[in-house]
Parts: structure tokens; sequence; C-alpha cells
């Protein structure tokens, strides 16, 4: 513990403030005292203190963010670094805001998260959507392939933005794309949020700085122990703008940042620097461990596997049950698990994702195989044909930009009537929160029906105006 603290001095700020008595007079407005008040609102609160005032003074003389940031950006050998606690979506934000002039083009994957999406609106920039090959065997998207992205190149963009690794684990042949890219001049930012452990491991996949791309954005509360809401940004200068993205980052950013999440991530860096090879090393032993004792029950493969797909392109870390393959519904399975108080990340009718991190014992891994087996064992069936998810197989039919559409006139109509109108939504399935369909985009047939469809399966539909998919919320004819 002394060596991550010497280390780490935003983590070291954070533990000093509480070993000394102060006397506040500034915000926050709790004063680290509401348990005078009220016993259960200082439970939360009281723990909590501000980046100004509490992990430097507010005049930041001691630059305690700058010194981790700088630390931060040395292990990760790159130009730029900077601490979010408003999450990978703040971090995705201030980079796009930062790439170009309104009504410029970027090509991004169809599989990127809705901040990208957000972000788009917010800077006027307008998409060129990539679409990820699918693997036949298994239905999963294995990223954006070099000739998809290269038969956009004469539209002009100006970035292609990836998401690395997709939500179930998958990654794209990154050096081709980066080289590609590169070739033509163009940045290559990549939404890394379940990646901020590559790199640290000969286990696992290079991080994509280490491969030539030119931003970086991770959460740190996803793959690693940090505080909910914590991210990084990371980036070279030599085909981006690090002062715009600086401006940007600012621009975006609250200024009343909480101490609890920078130094999280403070402390999530000098883990991986320290410890970050031992600890993947025995996650991934762990992980392997737990799949070999699941499958050695059912005689079909139930997991995805990195020889499932090109060498180094799927990360080991990752726990994808295919309950296809046992005939079962991943919903019935979650709500199984729920009973035996075990939650999980996501679940739809085919798919069962169970995040797993270097926080995880392998007393958590036993607890979830005893209830798992049991479960799996009882609702298998027969194996289903493999059904690829709407958020990976939908190809978008674009009606008008997606800043046109979110401040256009709009009107809600029933979902009979909604095939062949404009969306003024951004609508997903959650998680992974992957864009079925985006502000701007035509309802088709089969997005209407694959929507209610996967609602009815039990998946929570999100950022719907009306999550009951009753009425969709679309551009005025």
């Amino acid at each position: 513990m002394s060596s991550l603290r010497v280390s780490a001095p935003l983590l070291d700020a954070y533990l000093s403030y509480f070993e000394s008595k102060r006397t506040p007079f500034t915000i926050p407005g709790h004063k680290q005292r509401a348990s005078r008040l009220d016993a259960g609102l200082g439970q939360v609160v009281d723990s909590d203190t501000p980046l100004y005032g509490g992990l430097d003074e507010i005049k930041l003389t001691h630059q305690v963010l700058r010194r981790a940031e700088s630390l931060a950006a040395t292990l990760w050998n790159t130009d730029f670094a900077r601490f979010s606690t408003g999450g990978s979506t703040h971090a995705n934000q201030a980079i796009i805001l930062a790439l170009g002039q309104p009504g410029e083009k970027v090509a991004l994957s169809r599989t990127a998260h809705r901040s990208v999406l957000s972000a788009l609106v917010l800077a006027g920039l307008e998409p060129i959507w990539l679409s990820p090959d699918i693997d036949g065997s298994t239905g999963v998207p294995i990223g954006i392939s070099v000739q998809e992205f290269e038969k956009i190149l004469d539209q002009n963009p100006i970035a292609l933005l990836l998401t690395e690794p997709g939500y179930l684990g998958t990654l794209s042949d990154m050096p081709a794309l980066i080289s590609s890219a590169h070739a033509h001049s163009i940045p290559v930012i990549v939404d890394a949020a379940w990646g901020a452990h590559f790199g640290f491991s000969s286990l696992l996949p290079q991080h994509c700085l280490a491969l030539g791309a030119d931003a970086l954005i991770t959460s740190m509360h996803k793959a690693l122990p940090g505080y909910s809401a914590s991210a990084i940004l990371l980036a070279q200068g030599k085909y981006l703008n690090l002062d715009r993205i600086e401006q940007s980052f600012e621009t975006t950013h609250t200024t009343s940042p909480a101490g609890a999440p920078l130094a999280s991530i403070d402390g999530c860096r000098a883990l991986l620097q320290t410890r970050g090879e031992e600890l993947i090393q025995e996650l991934v032993a762990n992980v392997e461990k737990f799949k070999s004792e699941i499958q050695s029950n059912f005689e079909i493969p139930i997991f995805l596997n990195a020889t499932d797909f090109p060498s180094g392109r799927f990360d080991p870390t990752k726990i994808v049950l295919r309950a296809n393959q046992l005939g079962a519904s991943g919903v019935e399975i979650e709500k199984a698990l729920q009973m035996c108080n075990i939650r999980i990340e996501m679940a739809d009718s085919d798919t069962i994702v169970f995040l797993a991190t270097v926080a995880d014992s392998p007393v958590e891994f036993e607890e979830l195989a005893k209830a798992l087996i049991p479960i799996l064992k009882s609702l298998a069936t027969s194996p289903r044909a493999t059904a690829t998810s709407l958020s990976w197989s939908v190809v978008p039919h674009v009606g008008i930009s997606m800043r046109e559409a979110y401040f256009a006139d709009t009107e809600m109509v029933l979902a009979a009537h909604a095939t062949g109108r404009i969306s003024a939504d951004l609508i997903a399935p959650y998680p992974p929160g992957v864009a079925v369909v985006a502000p701007g985009e035509i309802l088709t047939h089969d997005i209407v029906n694959g929507l209610a469809t996967t609602k009815s399966a039990g998946v929570r539909i999100a950022y719907a105006t009306d999550s009951t998919l009753t009425t969709y919320r679309v551009v005025k004819n």
C-alpha cells in the first residue's frame, strides 16, 4: 500500500484529507458533517471531498491533478492525458467536439455507444456509418474491416471513430485500420471503454495507442476497480490538435469535480503500473477455470472463446455465455440468477455477459458456478439457430442529419404508423446502449418489429421517449 500511495498523488491527497482536522467554509455544503442532520445521508456524502479545496487548495496550489495526469501520460506513453468524472461519455464528447467544423464527416462503427452519437449532434458532425463483419457461427460482430473503411474514403472523413473492444469482447484488425487511416492522414480515435486493462499483460491485446492510434478513451469503472463514472482521455498530437481537445474537455466537464473518482483513476493507474501483469494473469486464470468448469457439464460449446476469432482479437477476460446453444433464454437465466442474489452485466434472448475484473477472487467465481450450473441444466433444451442481435445487424437508412432531427418539430405516432417515418429519438437496447435507430434515420418495418420483439423478450429499451414502444417520436412531415 505504501508504494501505491507514493506514486499516486491524487489518491494520497484524498486519504490525507481525512487524516487531518479541517473546518471548511467552502462547498460541498455537506461539509463532511451531514450525519449530524441525517445518518443515512451522512453515510452517502460524508466521505466526499472535491478537487478544489479538497484534494488540492482552491487555487490548485499543489497541482496534484496535473501531476497525476502526467504520470498517466507516461504510463500509456502518450502526449496528453485528462481525468474525467463524467465517464467515457464526457471524454467521447470532448474529443469529438475538437475534431472539426459543423458539416464535416467522420467515419464510425455502427456499434458506437450512444455518447458518440450525442457528441456528433453537439458538434454538428455527420456520421459515415461502418458496418461490422458478423461471425457466421456465433452471430457476434467481429469489428470493422479495412475494406469497409476504405470504401468510404471518397467521402473525405476527417476522423475514424472505433469502439474497441466491442461489448462482447471482440476487436477489429486494429493495426491494419490504423495504417490505412494514417496513410490518408486521418486520425484514429478509439472508444475503449471496456478495454482499460489492455496492454498491461502479455495475455491480453495491446492497447490501441501502442498500436499507433491517436486517442484512447476508457472507463476506469468497467474493467478496472475505479469509482463509477471515472474515465481517462489519452491522445497523441501528430494528427490531433491537443490544445483544442483541452478546450473541449474543459467546456464539457463539470467545474466541481468530485475527489473520489479522480483519486480512483490515479489509484487504478498506479495499480496497473505496479501489479497489472500479476493481477491480470490471475484474472485470466480464474476466468478460464470458471468457463472450463461450466463447460464440462455440456457437450456443445456454450461460451465465446479466443479460438472462435482471429488471433489477438478477443478479450480473454470476457465471459459471454451463448444461451441459444442451450436452447435457453438469457433473460430467464438472468431472472433465476437474481433469485440467488447474483447480478449480471447483460442478458438478452441469446446471450449473457458476466463482467469479471481483477477485483474478483476464486470465491466469487465459485459462488457463480454453484448457482449457474443447476440453472443451466434445468433450462437447457435443444440448440437453436444463432440470431444476430438487432443492435449489430441494422443497416441504417438516413433521412435527414442527426442534428436536424434533434432540433426538428416532432410528434408522437402509434407504432403501427411509425414505419417509414424519420425517428427523432435514439433508441437502443440497454446494455450495451448501441443504437438500433438514431435521430434522422428512417424507422423501417424490421426496426419497429425488431424493437418490439426485443422488448417482449425482457430487454430494457433505453432513450426512447416512450419506453413501452407503443408510440414513437418522429419528425413532423
